[in-house]
């Protein structure tokens, strides 16, 4: 069924259920996966982002969006429809590619490559590599990285 033209948020090409990297060491959680064939450059997930109360401690938070391109981030937001679910990579490994637009309040989300039915999207979090709040996940993502520069 598509979705209504006038839509702000339409998710209808992905569903959540148990992210296949969680695990007994990592805990259960979910992820996002796709519910049909995604074409490289296709839109897979439009949504709204609601921004937080000032002084929202988004560090402290894995759940929550930045929402600027300040550094130190202050505007944090919560997102939308299945987006919150994606599960993160390193950078350049991503099937999706998060479009921000601060100014609307609104984001798009597009597959960087084919993505198959029933596949798990991720993307990287733009703040993985800085917020407190993921230095465990950062470890996780990177550890070829330090294995490798250890070897060096």
């Amino acid at each position: 069924m598509a979705s209504h033209p006038e839509t702000k948020i339409d998710c209808s090409k992905v569903y959540v259920k148990q992210s296949s990297f969680s695990n007994d060491s990592t805990g259960m959680f979910d992820g996002a996966f796709a519910a049909v064939p995604i074409k490289e450059g296709d839109l897979v997930e439009k949504g709204v982002m609601r921004r937080l109360p000032e002084g929202f401690d988004g560090n402290t938070c894995p759940y929550i969006f930045t929402w600027s391109t300040e550094r130190p981030n202050k505007i944090w937001g919560m997102g939308s429809g299945c987006a919150p679910f994606y599960n993160t990579c390193k950078e350049g490994t991503a099937n999706t590619r998060m479009v921000r637009f601060f100014d609307e309040d609104r984001f798009e989300i597009y597959a960087t490559r084919d993505i198959e039915a029933g596949e798990e999207l991720l993307h990287t979090y733009i703040s993985l590599k800085w917020r407190r709040c993921f230095s465990e996940l950062n470890e996780i993502v990177h550890a070829d990285d330090s294995e490798h520069k250890s070897a060096d």
